[in-house]
Parts: C-alpha cells; sequence; structure tokens
C-alpha cells in the first residue's frame, strides 16, 4: 500500500471511496495476509470516519426547526456542538 491520506482529513465521501475500495480488495482475496490486516484496519479507520460524519450531519438536520406547517425557522445548536 502507498502512503495513505490521514482518515481525520478526508471528506465523507472521499472515505466512502476509499472504504469501497478497501472492500472490494479484501472481497478478491488476492491480497497477502499482512496487506490484508492492514487493510482491514484501514477499513475500520475509514468506516468510522464516514459513521463520525454522517453523525454530525444528522445532528445539524436534527437541529433544524419547523413551525407548525413543517417550513424551516431556522436552526438551534445541536447537543455536542
Amino acid at each position: 500500500m502507498s502512503d495513505p491520506r490521514p482518515v481525520e482529513e478526508m471528506s465523507f465521501e472521499d472515505a466512502m471511496r476509499e472504504l469501497e475500495q478497501v472492500v472490494g480488495q479484501l472481497e478478491r482475496g488476492d491480497v497477502p495476509l499482512e496487506d490484508s490486516i492492514k487493510l482491514y484496519e484501514r477499513g475500520a479507520a475509514l468506516k468510522k470516519r464516514c459513521e463520525d460524519r454522517l453523525k454530525a450531519a444528522e445532528e445539524k438536520v436534527e437541529a433544524i426547526t419547523a413551525d407548525a406547517s413543517g417550513n424551516a425557522t431556522g436552526t438551534t445548536p445541536a447537543n455536542g456542538l
């Protein structure tokens, strides 16, 4: 594997794209054991990054306030943000 970009710096889309590549390589089964272990660890970090980014987005969406008709009226800070 080449020197990978730090997972913490990746956007959701980049992390998801790389995670799909990692899963594909592992599913093919043509990677040596040591590389498979490194790929699995990288995949676990990418999965966590995606989950964290989704959770942050979900919290922002939940913080949107609406009037009785369901129209957005503004936003309020979500817990933990």
